[in-house]
């Protein structure tokens, strides 16, 4: 799709009108054509890389890094821009793709793009010679294009959609190595934990939809962005959720969404399994991509649900997630573990800042977005460096590396650092800002909020002690057996020294990043009015300066004592109080479930499959009436003419003969008389239509019967008893659902608006002309119905009588062939 289609597009109204490329002002509209190309291009790259592959090989990374430069530069021509752009995707539902460009999808936005550009650098070099290129351009394209989408989706719909396809491509790019079986489980595992979140996430978004009816005039989708959006009513959608007691169910659910994709425990296990995918890809997806979508989502519905049970369930779970994976990070056996960990235990941080319902939480949570995405891509590309060159990831058989990888040392040193939070580097600063977040709500509730900045500073000595290993990998003495480590191609050096200049610079003055883009991502977290950020180095003696110092001090005291509490959390994280324990156990079991329950299910017999369906149908039927509160219409008496009596009677006598019929040819033919007297009662109602249809059925089926009776053994053995009341519950249950439906179904009173429009429509007008397509042109509205209104249905119908005799004739012709199957 060109530009020029997209500014033709139909838009919201709110949109400005600045030229395509222009720079937007502080306070302008954003453009619509430039917000679609940006989160198209990635797309439209994915389809071109693949046939470019054939062209230029493994120079296609420098075309996608082109493209991710093209996003990149599209969506940073719109800084200062805020507003809307829309598209109408299912109007009947209010479901449009609306893209909302604010300073916090800005930020997400120009990570994942910006970050994108450096990371498809970085392939061109770090990917050289591996299988599969083609295919991890294209999907890793289309990675970057899903998390753009989550950023600017304002429309609920849409971000589930992006938010879905973000889990989709992860799937791809996790299981990259198809021939290593651990790569398949890291895959699958990073697939169905954030799959199975985001449906629970969904089912929040769909009772928002609901509640937001009951709340304003029209139910909507719409998050942000607009004056009827969920976000910009918050308060009468807050009311409108506790009155209905679906507060705490949708914050819940919303939380399990966020929970999974951002690794909070206890989803955090399909993080470290991650790391099988291509370094690059760890670097990308742990650092400014799908981990941050979760972290996002919680940042941008915080005006909408923030209070008391947001702040105990986020705040609480941010902690201990930064905490109990701090401690596996320290328990790590491989440098990108060791990262993979730190990067869930630095999401527990951000969530624990969005948490806290002070504004000092959401300034931590959007400052530590920007914070973590810098030196987090860093070590991981620098993770990359070391396994590239030194042919190994174990952290026990690597020191020294100062000697061999100087510019490497000290790109580790700066990222390191400030993962670790020491001053003046960039991780200083937002951590500063949580434990001032922490000691504010403890000392304004107290009690067991004082837990918040114990185990906060707990977490963060655990965090210090892993990037002090971290660094160490480049200090001390080189391994006997470690053997000769190469000096690094200038384009794997390059992306991550990009990356460590920029954490330097906001390390050196955190208040410019602040002012570029830090301060108007806080205010879209904020409910109400934000306030003025102001970042710098403490000046004087507050509560957030001693836990800094405790932090600093405990963990220079415990860094000696490294082995030790590493051997202790490789014990404890055995077992029952692994997490992969329990997923594992649950896996297994649900296979081997699977596994004995498969020759039960697919027994090659139609009996069993009738006894499935029929049962599942009747259970579902039933179950949905019980949950629906559907009560039966009350029995008024019947006034039934004599020959109706009579041929019910013979019916019912007809059915109990089945039952009882000495042989199966007495049987149908005892069946058919119950089928002939429904003929007859439609007769006796005045239907003669369904009584012709039911005769020609009824008569066929009895045919059909006789013939294959035929062909079957005359005895089958005695009836099972067990068997017989198995059949016998069956068969009542079906009975009941089919007697419910249509006492139900019977009951209900037609709008009279159809009646009216289809005797309107079905015959030929009085005066017409040449043209009468938009009547029947019939006498018999029944006949015009099923022609004309149920075309469509008429078709449908014909198509699977069309396949049928196709399987059939197939059929056929494998038995002429003599094939069994």
């Amino acid at each position: 799709m060109s530009l020029a289609t997209l500014a033709a597009l139909p838009v919201a109204p709110t949109v400005g009108q600045l030229g395509i490329g222009s720079v937007a002002q502080a306070g302008s509209e954003p453009v619509a054509a430039v917000l679609f190309a940006a989160l198209g291009l990635p797309f439209l790259g994915a389809l071109v890389v693949l046939p470019l592959y054939r062209v230029l090989g493994e120079r296609v990374a420098y075309v996608a890094a082109a493209v991710a430069l093209a996003s990149f530069g599209l969506v940073a021509s719109q800084y200062g821009a805020e507003g809307t752009v829309s598209v109408p995707w299912i109007p009947t539902f209010d479901v449009s793709l609306t893209l909302y460009l604010d300073g916090l999808s800005l930020l997400i936005a120009l990570l994942a793009s910006g970050i994108g550009v450096l990371i498809f650098t970085y392939s061109g070099s770090y990917m050289h010679d591996e299988p599969g290129q083609a295919r991890y351009y294209a999907t890793l394209l289309a990675f970057m294009g899903s998390m753009l989408g989550v950023a600017l989706a304002s429309d609920l719909i849409s971000l589930f959609v992006f938010w879905e396809l973000t889990s989709i491509t992860s799937f791809g790019l996790i299981g990259h190595y198809r021939d290593d079986a651990s790569s398949l489980y890291a895959a699958r595992k990073s697939m169905l934990i954030t799959v199975s979140g985001g449906l629970f996430m969904l089912v929040g978004f769909l009772l928002l939809n609901y509640v937001s009816g009951e709340a304003l005039t029209n139910a909507t989708f719409t998050l942000v962005g607009t004056p009827d959006s969920l976000i910009a009513n918050a308060d009468a959608i807050r009311a409108a959720l506790r009155e209905t007691g679906l507060f705490v169910p949708v914050l819940g659910l919303i939380a399990i969404g966020a929970a999974a994709k951002s690794a909070q425990v206890p989803f955090h296990l399909w993080l470290p399994n991650a790391m099988e995918a291509p370094t690059p890809v760890s670097a990308f997806l742990h650092s400014a991509t799908m981990v941050k979508a979760g972290v996002y989502l919680i940042g941008r519905v915080r005006p909408l649900l923030v209070g008391e049970e947001w702040m105990l369930l986020f705040g609480t779970l941010g902690l201990v997630t930064m905490t109990v994976t701090a401690l596996l990070a320290v328990g790590a056996s491989d440098i990108k573990e060791l990262l993979a960990y730190s990067t869930a235990s630095h999401l527990g941080l951000i969530t624990a800042g969005f948490g806290f319902a002070n504004q000092l939480g959401a300034e931590t949570g959007v400052f530590h977005i920007l914070n973590h995405a810098l030196f987090k891509a860093t070590l991981f590309l620098v993770a990359g460096i070391v396994a590239h060159e030194a042919g190994t990831r174990a952290i026990d058989e690597l020191g020294g590396l100062r000697h061999d990888l100087p510019i490497t040392a000290v790109i580790t040193a700066i990222a390191a650092l400030g993962m670790a939070g020491l001053p003046p580097f960039n991780g200083f600063y937002s951590k500063e800002l949580l434990f001032e977040a922490a000691y504010e709500v403890a000392h304004t509730d107290g009690g067991l909020m004082w837990l918040y900045p114990i185990v906060a500073v707990v977490g963060s000595v655990f965090t210090f002690l892993y990037s002090i290993r971290f660094l160490w990998l480049f200090m001390g003495e080189k391994p006997a057996g470690l053997g000769e480590v190469h000096s690094p191609p200038a384009l794997l050096v390059a992306p991550p020294a990009v990356l460590a200049a920029l954490a330097a610079v906001v390390g050196i003055d955190p208040q410019l990043a602040v002012d570029t883009i830090v301060q108007s991502a806080f205010e879209g977290t904020v409910a109400g009015e934000a306030h003025t950020m102001s970042v710098h180095l403490p000046t004087e003696l507050k509560p957030a300066v001693v836990m800094s110092a405790i932090t600093i001090a405990v963990g220079i005291a415990a860094s000696p004592f490294y082995d030790r509490i590493r051997d202790g959390v490789r014990w404890l994280s055995r077992g029952p109080l692994s997490a992969n324990w329990y997923y594992d156990g649950a896996v297994d079991g649900l296979e081997h479930a699977s596994a004995l329950s498969l020759p039960r299910v697919q027994t090659g017999y139609f009996r069993t499959y009738a006894i499935w369906t029929l049962a599942a149908t009747s259970l579902l039927a039933l179950g949905g009436y019980l949950a629906a509160g559907v009560s039966l219409p009350p029995f008024t008496g019947l006034s039934i003419a004599l020959p109706v009596v009579i041929v019910l009677a013979v019916a019912v006598i007809g059915a109990a003969a089945v039952g009882v019929a000495p042989s199966h040819v007495a049987g149908v033919l005892t069946l058919s008389v119950l089928g002939f007297m429904i003929a007859l009662f439609y007769v006796l109602s005045n239907a003669p239509d369904l009584a012709l249809t039911q005769l020609a059925v009824e008569t066929l089926v009895l045919v059909l019967f006789l013939l294959v009776l035929d062909k079957l053994p005359a005895f089958y053995g005695d009836l099972n008893r067990s068997r017989a009341i198995r059949d016998g519950v069956l068969a009542t249950g079906v009975g009941a659902t089919v007697f419910t439906t249509v006492l139900v179904a019977t009951a209900a009173s037609p709008n009279d608006v159809i009646a009216e429009f289809l005797i309107e429509r079905a015959p030929v007008p009085k005066e017409h002309g040449p043209l009468i397509t938009e009547f029947g042109g019939g006498g018999n509205i029944v006949n015009v119905i099923l022609v004309d209104f149920r075309a469509f249905d008429t078709m449908g119908e014909i198509a699977v009588v069309a396949m049928a005799a196709l399987s059939v004739l197939t059929l056929i012709a494998m038995r002429g062939r003599g094939e069994s199957s």
